[in-house]
């Protein structure tokens, strides 16, 4: 299990690199991950994927 530390890491690595898209390639992963029956993993991509919405803010209307 990676701590919240490497978590965000990950998520401001991703959200860097991809921009607004590394949200959907986290779900995905996690999708995949879920599909395969590896729910640990599939936990800890959902964990990267809230920690990325959290770093983008909320909507704007």
């Amino acid at each position: 299990m990676m701590s919240e530390m490497q978590i965000h890491t990950i998520a401001r690595q991703m959200m860097e690199k991809h921009g607004l898209t590394a949200i959907a390639e986290a779900a995905r992963n996690a999708q995949a991950c879920e599909s395969n029956g590896k729910t640990e993993e599939a936990r800890e991509w959902r964990h990267v994927e809230d920690a990325m919405k959290l770093m983008r803010g909320p909507h704007q209307s």
